[in-house]
C-alpha cells in the first residue's frame, strides 16, 4: 500500500502527526512491511500555522499512483478551496481508492467533488461549510462512506489513525499499535 499525505501551508500539524504516527507503526512493527508513504505538496516545503516547516518528498506530482490520500485540515484550507491550481493537483487523486481527511481537510475533498453524494464530517465549527459539498454532514468523530473516511476536529486524527490501522491490518495490529503508543481513550 502506498499513501500520499497532502500537506500545505497553514496545516494543523496534529492533524497530520496524529494519523501519521499510528499508520507508520503498521510498517515499523511489521504488520504491513510493504507500506510506503510520501509527503506531497505544492512546494518543496510547507509551514504549519505556527511556522513549523515540513519538507515534501513529492512536489506537484500526480497523485494517481497512490492507494490512499490523507488530507489534514488547518487554516490553510480556507484559501485552497478556491485555489484552482491546488484543486487541479488534488483532482489527480480521483481514481485513488481511499480518500481520507481530518478536520477541515474534508472541505478540500469537497471542493474537488470527492464528497458528492457522500456523508462526511469536519471540524465542528465548519459543519455548515461542509453542507455545500456533501449529501449529509454527520456530527460524529469518524465517518466512513465506502472508501471515503473523514474525521472531526484535530484530536480525532489519532483515533482515525488507529481506525485505519484496524481497517488495513486488523484488530490485533490496531490493539498492538495502540498499546505501543500507551494511548487509552475513554
Amino acid at each position: 500500500m502506498k499513501i500520499a499525505y497532502i500537506l500545505f501551508d497553514g496545516i494543523t500539524t496534529l492533524d497530520f502527526i496524529g494519523i501519521y504516527d499510528p499508520i507508520s507503526r503498521l510498517q515499523s512493527l511489521g504488520f504491513l512491511p510493504d507500506l510506503t508513504w510520501d509527503i506531497c505538496a505544492m512546494s518543496d516545503s510547507i509551514k504549519d500555522s505556527f511556522g513549523l516547516e515540513i519538507k515534501a518528498d513529492k512536489v506537484q506530482e500526480t497523485l494517481e499512483k497512490y492507494d490512499m490520500i490523507i488530507v489534514p485540515g488547518g487554516y490553510g484550507t480556507e484559501g485552497l478551496q478556491e485555489d484552482e491550481v491546488f484543486k487541479s493537483w488534488l483532482k489527480t487523486a480521483e481514481n485513488v481508492p481511499y480518500k481520507v481527511s481530518i478536520c477541515t481537510g474534508s472541505l478540500l475533498l469537497g471542493a474537488v467533488g470527492f464528497l458528492q453524494n457522500k456523508k462526511a464530517t469536519t471540524h465542528f465549527d465548519n459543519y455548515k461549510n461542509l453542507e455545500k459539498y456533501c449529501n449529509s454532514v454527520v456530527q460524529e468523530r469518524i465517518v466512513e462512506d465506502g472508501q471515503l473516511i473523514t474525521a472531526g476536529a484535530v484530536a480525532s486524527s489519532l483515533d482515525l489513525g488507529l481506525f485505519l490501522c484496524e481497517k488495513l491490518a486488523g484488530s490485533i495490529a490496531k490493539n498492538k499499535i495502540q498499546q505501543s503508543m500507551d494511548y487509552h481513550p475513554a
